[in-house]
């Protein structure tokens, strides 16, 4: 089985400019391409994994990646899938976020010189100039034609800034750049990128008239289209202070049924005849699916040994042990406690169980809170210090969801 094969029937590929000049090109050549990661925070997430899977699979191939960290197009900002235009970032908080990037790429991609290209946008658009750029790249693209690109017409109600404009032809011009500077055939991305990709291919065809190509693959969304990697406390980081381990674990460990089989193919590299077999399974034996995909996820994201304490954790809860050593623990300030107790929304909000004391009293309001097995009802409760006289108490949301609270 070819590589595209498997990207094919790992269900991987979106949309491609030209399949068979693909398909050619991954099996009888060795192919510079790139992805290009924004720098809009200072850990990569979830999403921003499975385009470093795609890397791993090319890598493994013989297949030679540009990491492109955007420190130039994070400057104005990527419109798709944006109502509003995207927080203004400094020069050093974006070189700051891309150097964060590359510590994390460096943990699941090989990095070294003579496997992957490491290159940075700012250094060739910060010094473009704008005359120049209107008359030998701006004359390329039609209006027209931008105006129905997905990334632009979902801001065109609230309005579509001329600086978020300019996005499309800055992701072009790199394609440009990249294939005068290191020959770089194919770009890739996730499949809402499709418009700027692209922009750039046509751009290469037009300015150095030799073919280019662009392939999306698929976005982690469940099977009614909602995207993957959120929960209301955020996005699914990689960094683990962002996202504990053991939180990333159970993230994985409680996917929907109807998505497990799907993600065990996109973001694992157990082998897809593996994953095959267990499109049957029904049941708790899906529940052993989701279990093998949390333990992958974290294991690689995480290592093994965080893998093995948030697989021992989430087996001990579901079992009904008592052994909760391996639980996500806070601490909590001894000046929230009033009067020898603390109120019920501080304690969530503190445990990071919830991201805002609205958040927090709609949980308790719904039935979703419990302390140590006792239903919390009311959002104005006072959880008093005594109860902490073991040391701890255990925090459940929901059914799965489980922290340890010490004073």
């Amino acid at each position: 089985m070819t590589l595209f094969e498997e990207f094919k029937r790992r269900g991987l590929i979106a949309q491609c400019t030209d399949e068979e000049k693909v398909k050619e090109l991954l099996e009888n050549e060795k192919v510079t391409f790139y992805i290009g990661f924004d720098a809009t925070a200072d850990s990569l997430h979830i999403g921003h994994f499975l385009q470093l899977i795609v890397i791993k699979h090319l890598q493994k191939a013989g297949h030679m990646p540009i990491l492109l960290l955007g420190t130039g197009t994070t400057m104005v900002g990527d419109p798709t899938g944006k109502t509003d235009m995207r927080k203004m970032m400094t020069v050093e908080e974006i070189n700051y976020n891309a150097d964060q990037f590359l510590k994390q790429m460096g943990k699941y991609v090989d990095i070294s010189p003579d496997k992957a290209i490491v290159a940075r946008n700012g250094d060739w658009l910060m010094n473009l100039k704008y005359i120049e750029l209107l008359r030998d790249v701006g004359v390329h693209f039609s209006v027209n034609r931008m105006l129905t690109a997905d990334s632009v017409k979902t801001r065109l109600e609230r309005g579509c800034t001329f600086l978020e404009f300019n996005y499309m032809i800055m992701q072009s011009y790199d394609f440009l750049h990249l294939f005068r500077e290191y020959n770089c055939k194919m770009e890739l991305g996730g499949n809402d990128q499709w418009s700027n990709i692209l922009g750039g291919v046509e751009l290469v065809r037009r300015v150095e008239h030799q073919d280019v190509y662009g392939l999306t693959f698929t976005l982690l969304t469940t099977k009614e289209g909602k995207k993957m990697g959120k929960t209301e406390n955020g996005a699914i980081w990689l960094d683990p202070q962002k996202t504990t381990p053991y939180e990333f674990f159970q993230y994985w460990r409680n996917v929907d049924d109807a998505d497990v089989i799907n993600c065990l193919k996109l973001l694992t590299f157990l082998p897809i005849e593996e994953i095959e077999a267990m499109e049957s399974w029904q049941g708790n034996e899906l529940n052993k699916a989701k279990e093998i995909l949390a333990y992958e996820l974290t294991k690689m994201v995480h290592g093994q040994q965080e893998a093995d304490k948030a697989l021992a954790a989430a087996k001990a809860l579901f079992s009904g042990g008592t052994d909760n050593s391996n639980m996500p623990t806070t601490q909590l300030p001894s000046d929230l406690f009033q009067e020898d107790t603390i109120g019920i929304l501080d304690l969530l909000v503190t445990s990071g169980l919830a991201p805002s004391k609205a958040e927090g009293r709609r949980l308790v309001q719904q039935g979703g809170i419990s302390v140590n097995e006792q239903k919390i009802s009311d959002p104005t409760a006072r959880i008093p210090a005594d109860l902490f006289d073991r040391g701890e108490v255990i925090v459940k949301k929901g059914k799965k969801v489980f922290h340890k609270v010490i004073r």
